[in-house]
């Protein structure tokens, strides 16, 4: 799909000065490994709401995307430990990786309606993956889906404000949407007819645009 395909390039671009070559081939390798649901998401949100798209909204979405494959990657390998008895070099490698997924994914949202969502994503998650620790497995695995449905929030707030939406008539997408097992499926086969059906439904309400001012 065309939207997969623009995140993921602007994914890449967005990275391309990273320095050393092995800690930017690192963060290439993960990214086009991983799901763009989050970055697609972010791009037909914003559809769903008005044609008229900012000149910025592809990095937007690559901003979101970023955010999620760096803290997907951190979860990756807080319950591989791979400093235990792993490849700790790798490991190193990795975690710096994650830093700067999460840092670029920041500044492409910084002067956004949606820096703050994603600072509150950030520290969602931290706290999900330190009580993690003590869980219980059963409510080990609900901490860590967590993740997808608060990105999927932010990808659905991000889309909508930045096409003069109202975050708040998309309340209730993010649950409905979110995957039962982590991580996300490829965005092919995510976005079905119903998802796609639910999204399309963002632009009425009431018989009239989700953009209006009043």
């Amino acid at each position: 799909m065309e939207e997969a395909a623009a995140v993921r390039r602007a994914a890449s671009e967005s990275v391309a000065d990273v320095a050393p070559e092995e800690l930017r081939r690192t963060i290439d390798e993960y990214v086009a490994d991983g799901s763009v649901v989050p970055g697609v998401l972010t791009l037909l949100s914003a559809r769903a709401v008005t044609d008229e798209h900012p000149e910025d909204l592809v990095e937007q979405a690559a901003g979101v995307q970023l955010i999620y494959d760096g803290l997907r990657l951190t979860r990756d390998l807080a319950q591989e430990d791979s400093w235990n008895g792993g490849d700790r070099d790798a490991a190193n490698m990795a975690i710096l990786a994650a830093d700067v997924l999460v840092a670029r994914g920041f500044y492409l949202l910084a002067r956004t309606d949606a820096a703050e969502d994603a600072v509150g994503v950030v520290r969602a998650f931290g706290r999900d993956q330190t009580v993690r620790e003590s869980a219980p497995p059963d409510h080990a695995a609900a901490l860590d889906g967590n993740l997808e449905t608060d990105v999927l929030e932010l990808a659905i707030r991000t889309g909508v404000s930045a096409s003069g939406g109202r975050t708040d008539d998309a309340a209730g997408l993010a649950d409905d949407f979110a995957p039962e097992n982590s991580p996300f499926d490829s965005a092919e086969a995510f976005f079905d007819d119903g998802r796609r059906d639910r999204l399309a439904g963002l632009s009425i309400d009431s018989g009239r645009p989700l953009n209006r001012n009043d």
